[in-house]
């Protein structure tokens, strides 16, 4: 793979909606970073983007865009579905890419994506910034430790409500060929991709989904899966954007010697068989770090801290000749088990990966 020698970083953006202003603040606020240029098809969403976050170099082309040699790495906000093109292109141009979850909307998509990155010798990272919060990331290193003990049981609730303007003021949210799918792949994809993280490999699921009111949508507002993992544990998961007024998401991991359930990135149960010493800090704190990710109403009501850890961790990897911790590899775990989980709802069987 192609090492990053340079002590500045440049980044260029493709696609200017929503996503791509977290993205452009992150990348603002790394000291080895620099917002070099951006594009949308629409160029004066460009040309305003470009205004707003001081960028001098704007194109409604995205090939243009990966013209400029300067470029090291693009963050490709696109609409999910219409990644595969982009990404393939900014391969070919020598370009490292990071992609907004999901990488793409299909597994065959992701591994066209990584074929053609591992053809160029670049690297492809996908967004799952929730493993960056520290109270997300303790329960992981406390797995690896052991203090779970077996693992018995893992749930994901994400009971989320989207208004009507929310689906209808863009042409692609709630489709299956730009958004992928619902509740499950936009909303629920960064716990889900959680869930598989602590648990391991899934085995199988069995799953329902319904348009339960966004009758206007193409794709599920909800969606229940039963999964089994490979490890010989069960899991839940529930995700919807039809719950009024929204509620905080929820992690319940359970293992034979202990149980953590966390809310909201906060905390709210950390209970094993044997205490050890940062146990009352994060009983009495409700974590590491109070962190509020917002999203359960508004789904601009995010902070970009998360996404900046994980670009900077992106530049680390990269400047030392490594793949990022989250390449598309790992990045397609998540979208493979919600496929798996839509085929499971449609057919009315299990469905084994």
């Amino acid at each position: 793979m192609n090492r990053l020698e340079k002590d500045k970083v440049q980044f260029g953006i493709i696609g200017c909606g929503a996503i791509a202003n977290i993205h452009a603040m992150a990348i603002k606020a790394i000291e080895n970073a620099e917002l070099k240029a951006v594009a949308d098809v629409n160029i004066d969403n460009a040309r305003k983007f470009a205004e707003r976050h001081n960028i001098k170099e704007y194109y409604s082309d995205y090939r243009e865009l990966l013209k400029d040699r300067d470029i090291d790495i693009v963050n490709i906000c696109t609409p999910s579905g219409l990644r595969e093109d982009v990404a393939i292109a900014s391969a070919r141009a020598g370009k490292h890419i990071i992609a907004e979850k999901p990488v793409e909307v299909t597994v065959e998509k992701i591994d066209r994506i990584i074929a053609e990155c591992k053809r160029h010798n670049v690297a492809l990272a996908g967004i799952f910034n929730y493993r960056y919060n520290k109270n997300y990331r303790i329960i992981y290193d406390t797995i690896q430790k052991g203090r779970f003990g077996r693992l018995i049981l893992g749930d994901v609730y994400i009971k989320w409500y989207r208004d009507k303007e929310y689906y209808t003021s863009s042409g692609w949210r709630g489709t299956w060929k730009f958004d992928g799918g619902g509740a499950l792949m936009n909303q629920s994809i960064h716990f889900i991709d959680l869930l598989q993280w602590y648990m391991g490999p899934v085995e199988s699921v069995k799953a329902y989904t319904a348009q339960a009111v966004h009758k206007y949508i193409e794709t599920e507002d909800l969606g229940i899966a039963i999964v089994k993992f490979r490890n010989g544990a069960l899991g839940v998961i529930e995700g919807s954007t039809a719950i009024y007024p929204g509620l905080y998401d929820r992690v319940e991991i359970h293992g034979e010697n202990g149980s953590v359930l966390i809310e909201d990135s906060r905390i709210v149960r950390w209970e094993f068989r044997d205490q050890e010493p940062l146990d009352q800090k994060i009983i009495e704190e409700k974590g590491l770090e109070t962190f509020d990710l917002g999203s359960s109403r508004d789904p601009m009501e995010i902070p970009y801290e998360l996404h900046k850890r994980e670009i900077e961790d992106i530049i680390n990897s990269l400047k030392e000749g490594k793949n990022p911790a989250i390449d598309g590899y790992e990045a397609r775990k998540a979208v493979e088990i919600i496929t798996a989980i839509y085929r499971a709802g449609e057919t009315g069987e299990e469905v084994r990966l």
